[in-house]
C-alpha cells in the first residue's frame, strides 16, 4: 500500500472512529476504556490514590519511630483496638505498614503510576499514532493493575494482618505462615496481588514496545523519537526481562507455604521445635527476588529521566545537550542494570571475590547516570528558563538524582556497604535516588502534560508552593537519615528505646517526624489543585509550553484517533529550539527542512 493509500485509508478509518466515539456508552468511554488517553487518567488516579494510603501508613510509623509509646486517638480510630489499642501502634503492625507502605510506592505508585500514565498517554502521542498496537491489551493491563492495588489494600483488613516481611517478603518469615501475625492469609494476599500486578506490567510492556517499533509516523525514524520514547521503550523492556523471575520466586514462596516443599527452608526452629524442612536456602529466593529488583529501580526512575529530558528542554527554550548521548546512557543502563543484582547481598556471605565483581559493575553504572545529570545540567546551562512547576520539579529532580547517586557510590563498595546496610543510611539513599527522583519526575509530567490529559491548566501559584514544600520537606526527612545510619541506627526497628546508645538521636526522629507530616500536608495542595484543575480550570490553549513535540499538534480536544484527518509527517528532530534564523524559539517536527538545514546534527537520518 503506497504512502497516499495509507493517509486516506487513516482518514476513513479516523472519521469512522470518529463517530463511534459519539455513540459510547459512560461504562465503554470511562470504565473499560480502549483508548490510550483515558487509560492513562485511570493509572493516574488510581495510582494517586494508592499513594495516599502509602502515604498514611509513614505518617503513622514515623509517629511511632518519633514519640515511642505515646498515645495518638486517630491510631486507634484508623487501626481499632486489635492494632492501635490505646492510641498505640501495635509492633506487629509497625512492620506490616513499612511492607505495605514500600510495596505501594515502589510497585503500585513508582512503576504502575508512572509508567503506567506517561508511556499512555504520550507514546501514541509522540511517535504519531493513532493508539496504541492493541487496546484491548492495554485495557487488560490497567484492570490487573487495579485489581492488583485492590487486593493490596483488602489484605490490610484480614484478621492477622497484611505482610509484614518487608516489602521484599524473604523467607523464612514469608515462607512459614505461622512464623509471625501477617505470615498468613495476609502475605498470601500480597504473593497474588503482585502476581497479577506482574501481569498488569508485562500485558503494557509488550504493547509499549510494538507500539514504539511498528507504529511510527512517517518519518519519525528512531533518531528522531523524543527521550521520552527512548526511556519508556527500555523500561518496557527491562520489565519484560525481568519481572517474569519475579513470577518464578513467587510460585516456588507459594510451593514452600502451601505444599511442603524446601525451596527456601533449611534447619529452622520456632518455639524450640525442629521443623522438618532440609536442603533449602533462603538465599535463593534474595537472587530471584534481586534480579528483579534492581532492573526495578531502573524500570521506576528512566521514566522520570525521560519525563525530565522533556520538560528542562522545553523550558530552558534550547535543544537537549548530546542527545546520542542521552540514548546511549539510556540503553548503556538499562543493560547494566542486570548485572548489579548482588550489591543487594553483600551482607549474606557471599563470595568476596564474587563481591568485588558486583562492585565492579555497580559503579560502573554511575558513568551513564553522570551522563545524563551532566546532559542536564549543560541544557540548562546559558538557557532562557522558564520556570514553570513542571521545570521546577524536573530540576528537582537533577537535584535528588546527584545527591542520592553519590551515597550510592559509597553503598557499591561492599567494605562499606556491610556495617551501613542494615542502617538508615540506606533507607536514606534510596528513598533521595529512586522514590524522590521519580515522585519529583511524575510531578514533573503531571504539571506539564495535564493540559493535555484534561484541556485546562493547573494552578501556577499553587503549583509553586507545592514544589518548595514537597523539595524542602523530602531532604529534611531524607538527608538526616544519613547521620542516623553512620551512627549505627537499625532500619525496621519498632523502637531504639533499648538502646542507650542511640539516646541523643530521639531529636533527630522527632525532627524528620515534622518534616514528613509537614510534607505529607503540602501534597493535600497538589491534590486539591489537580482535582480542582480538573473541572475548574482555565482552558488550555493549543500549545501552552510552545513545544515542538507531536502531542502538541493535534489541538486540545480529545479526538478518538488522536489526528482528525492524516497522521502529521515528521521533517525532523525534537528539539530544535531557539533554532538560529528562525522566527520563533520553537520549531515543531512536523515542519519542513528548509534548503541546506540540517536536522539537530542528526545525519544520513532517512526513514
Amino acid at each position: 500500500m503506497s504512502m497516499e493509500n495509507h493517509g486516506h485509508h487513516d482518514h476513513h478509518e479516523a472519521h469512522h472512529d470518529h463517530h463511534e466515539h459519539h455513540e459510547e456508552s459512560f461504562i465503554t468511554k470511562y470504565v473499560f476504556s480502549q483508548d490510550h488517553k483515558m487509560i492513562a487518567r485511570q493509572f493516574l488516579i488510581t495510582a494517586t490514590v494508592m499513594a495516599v494510603i502509602g502515604m498514611l501508613m509513614s505518617i503513622i510509623f514515623r509517629l511511632q519511630l518519633a514519640w515511642p509509646g505515646e498515645k495518638f486517638g486517630f491510631i486507634n480510630w484508623m487501626l481499632g483496638d486489635k492494632w492501635g489499642k490505646d492510641g498505640i501502634l501495635d509492633s506487629n503492625m509497625y512492620l506490616a505498614l513499612v511492607t505495605i507502605h514500600g510495596t505501594i510506592m515502589v510497585f503500585f505508585l513508582l512503576t504502575g503510576g508512572l509508567s503506567g500514565t506517561f508511556s499512555n498517554l504520550l507514546i501514541p502521542y509522540q511517535i504519531g499514532a493513532r493508539d496504541m498496537a492493541s487496546g484491548f491489551m492495554n485495557m487488560l493491563s490497567y484492570w490487573f493493575f487495579f485489581v492488583s492495588s485492590f487486593i493490596l489494600v483488602a489484605s490490610c483488613y484480614v484478621e492477622d494482618g497484611p505482610a509484614s516481611s518487608g516489602w521484599t517478603v524473604y523467607p523464612p518469615l514469608s515462607a512459614l505462615p505461622q512464623a509471625m501475625p501477617g505470615s498468613g492469609l495476609g502475605t498470601t494476599l500480597w504473593l497474588v496481588s503482585m502476581t497479577l500486578f506482574v501481569v498488569s506490567a508485562l500485558l503494557g510492556g509488550l504493547n509499549y514496545i510494538i507500539t514504539v517499533l511498528n507504529l511510527r509516523t512517517e518519518g519519525m525514524s528512531m533518531r528522531r523519537l523524543p527521550l521520552t520514547i527512548w526511556a519508556f521503550l527500555v523500561t518496557a523492556v527491562l520489565g519484560l526481562l525481568s519481572f517474569p523471575v519475579l513470577v518464578g520466586a513467587v510460585v516456588l514462596l507459594i510451593m514452600d507455604r502451601s505444599l511442603g516443599t524446601s525451596f527456601y527452608l533449611s534447619d529452622i526452629y520456632i518455639g524450640g521445635q525442629a521443623l522438618h524442612y532440609t536442603g533449602g536456602s533462603p538465599v535463593l529466593y534474595q537472587h530471584l527476588f534481586w534480579f528483579l529488583g534492581h532492573p526495578e529501580v531502573y524500570i521506576i526512575i528512566l521514566p522520570a529521566l525521560g519525563i525530565a529530558s522533556e520538560v528542562i528542554a522545553v523550558n530552558s527554550r534550547k535543544p537537549i545537550f548530546g542527545y546520542k548521548a542521552m540514548v546511549g546512557s539510556i540503553l548503556t543502563i538499562g543493560f547494566l542494570s542486570f548485572i548489579v543484582w548482588g550489591h543487594h547481598m553483600f551482607v549474606t556471605g557471599m563470595n568476596p571475590f564474587l563481591g568485588s565483581i558486583f562492585v565492579f559493575t555497580t559503579l560502573l553504572i554511575a558513568i551513564p547516570s553522570a551522563v545524563k545529570a551532566f546532559n542536564y545540567i549543560t541544557t540548562l546551562w546559558q538557557g532562557n528558563i522558564r520556570f514553570t512547576p513542571g521545570m521546577l520539579f524536573a530540576i528537582g529532580l537533577v537535584s535528588t538524582f546527584v545527591s542520592g547517586g553519590v551515597t550510592g557510590i559509597i553503598l557499591a563498595d561492599s567494605t562499606l556497604d556491610i556495617p551501613l546496610h542494615d542502617t538508615y543510611f540506606v533507607v536514606a539513599h534510596f528513598h533521595i535516588v529512586m522514590g524522590l527522583s521519580a515522585v519529583l519526575g511524575m510531578f514533573a509530567g503531571v504539571y506539564h502534560w495535564f493540559p493535555k490529559m484534561f484541556l485546562r491548566m493547573m494552578n501556577k501559584k499553587l503549583g509553586y508552593l507545592h514544589f518548595w514544600l514537597t523539595f524542602v520537606c523530602a531532604y529534611g526527612v531524607f538527608f538526616p537519615q544519613h547521620f542516623l545510619g553512620l551512627a549505627g541506627v537499625p532500619r525496621r526497628y519498632y523502637t531504639n528505646t533499648e538502646f542507650p546508645l542511640f539516646d541523643n538521636l530521639g531529636d533527630m526522629n522527632v525532627m524528620i517526624t515534622w518534616f514528613a507530616i509537614v510534607g505529607a500536608l503540602a501534597q493535600v495542595l497538589f491534590l486539591f489543585n489537580f482535582f480542582y484543575s480538573i473541572f475548574r480550570g482555565d482552558r488550555a490553549p493549543d500549545n501552552p509550553w510552545n513545544s515542538n513535540t507531536l502531542e502538541w499538534t493535534n489541538g486540545v480536544g480529545h479526538n478518538h484517533g488522536n489526528w482528525i484527518g492524516k497522521l502529521p509527517v515528521v521533517h525532523r528532530w525534537a528539539y530544535d529550539y531557539s533554532k538560529p534564523g528562525k522566527e520563533h524559539d520553537f520549531v515543531p517536527q512536523t515542519v519542513p527542512l528548509e534548503d541546506g538545514e540540517k536536522d539537530g546534527g542528526v545525519t544520513d537520518d532517512h526513514h
